[in-house]
């Protein structure tokens, strides 16, 4: 297998403007490594003729496979196509397949093609012309000296269709990796990026085949495990045998695998023990309860929640008693227990969890900003109680306190 170094050029101002984020890169750049190609650069360059072309430039002097989204439309300020052409001076041509479609789609839809759609056709002569067919413009590989040009549309699914369908099969002729590359990803809750990798420096050390990278995400820490081998089969085992030696280390904080996401494994969790669940959310505002029911099936065990973020509320519609509140407060154990163990009764639900605390800015009752109250309360009489102190903004604590419930519902569930 060559080793060669690529990297991807995003064209659009509005990425620079941050109106829309470079996911393409990322997905890209994922992608590229299971293929054992190494991305040397990202680089955004806004729609401005000379600094997409310097910045061909440099790309061509220093890598082996430059991908380039965006720019391919058929407005003035899609830049690509004219910027290639100054560095190569390679002749544009009009692609008639390509031609034949946009005309189509504008007889379908019974509108008048503007001139400059002609533009989305336009190819480099000689290229391979890969076949949008998500999009109107199409994209593009050519050689031009020692570097291949890849060009792609910028929207995200056009690029990803092509991606998947016509570029990688190409890169893999181009490269000659006749090897399959997999990864697979490990998720954990409730265990730091710091300490997962303390509890697997020796694994770690010594990792070769598969490679070992934790990351820390939002919602807990990953492994990406990724290995290679010339075998479907052998590939998998590889994967599978790491995946055991990492759980025998550190399985009691393992949620998931890949797109698994925490809030399906506690609907699976429910259902599979004929639970139902309500929720009495106060700083977390019904966040709890609408990552269930992102989860498809939920409503078999979501009865649904309550949210009562004022104290009146907390009073009269889930009965907290005045004593509870005028003693302890309303950011208190004892509130957040009948909270919980109020709208498990009122929902008729086998468990009730509840969230109350301080989002911020300011302190409530004398606590300070991210004490939080998390309570759950089981139709069997059990009942559990925790207080964490979040770090960061208000939306930050709401967030931590959210994904801490998921959490604590896991593990209470398992």
């Amino acid at each position: 297998m060559k080793n060669v170094k690529s990297e991807i050029i995003a064209v659009g101002t509005e990425l620079l403007l941050g109106q829309i984020a470079n996911t393409n890169a990322q997905w890209l750049s994922e992608r590229l490594a299971l293929y054992g190609i190494n991305v040397y650069n990202h680089t955004v360059v806004g729609d401005n003729l000379q600094r997409v072309e310097d910045a061909f430039s440099q790309a061509h002097d220093r890598s082996d496979i430059v991908i380039v989204t965006g720019g391919l439309g058929p407005t003035e300020d899609d830049l690509t196509r004219e910027a290639f052409q100054r560095i190569s001076h390679l002749e544009l041509v009009e692609h008639p397949p390509s031609m034949k479609k946009i005309e189509t789609f504008f007889a379908k839809q019974e509108s008048v093609m503007t001139p400059n759609n002609r533009k989305q056709a336009r190819v480099f002569k000689d290229a391979y012309v890969l076949n949008n067919q998500v999009g109107m413009a199409p994209g593009m590989i050519i050689t031009h000296g020692s570097t291949t040009w890849i060009f792609l549309p910028g929207v995200p699914r056009e690029m990803k269709q092509l991606v998947t369908n016509d570029v990688f099969p190409y890169l893999q002729k181009l490269i000659g990796n006749e090897e399959i590359i997999k990864s697979t990803v490990l998720k954990f809750i409730g265990i730091g990026e710091s300490a997962l990798e303390h509890e697997l420096r020796d694994i770690i050390q010594h990792q070769s085949n598969p490679t070992i990278a934790p990351l820390a995400q939002d919602e807990g820490v990953v492994i990406r495990l990724t290995a290679k081998e010339r075998s479907e089969e052998k590939v998998n085992d590889l994967l599978e045998n790491m995946k055991q030696q990492i759980l025998a280390k550190v399985g009691s904080h393992f949620y998931g695998v890949d797109n698994e996401r925490l809030e399906n494994q506690v609907i699976s969790l429910l259902k599979k023990q004929n639970k139902r669940i309500a929720a009495a959310e106060s700083l977390t505002g019904g966040m709890f309860t609408d990552k269930l029911i992102t989860v498809e099936g939920a409503s078999s065990v979501c009865r649904g929640g309550i949210v009562c973020y004022d104290t009146k509320v907390k009073q009269d519609v889930l009965d907290v008693s005045n004593a509870v509140i005028e003693k302890k407060g309303v950011v208190s154990a004892e509130c957040a227990l009948e909270m919980a163990d109020h709208v498990r009764r009122k929902l008729d639900a086998s468990i009730g969890i509840s969230f109350t605390g301080v989002a911020g800015p300011d302190e409530v009752e004398g606590k300070p900003t991210g004490t939080v109250y998390i309570a759950i309360a089981q139709d069997a009489g059990d009942q559990t109680i925790e207080k964490f102190t979040f770090q960061g903004t208000r939306n930050a604590v709401r967030k931590r306190a959210t994904l801490k419930g998921l959490e604590i519902l896991f593990n209470y569930l398992k």
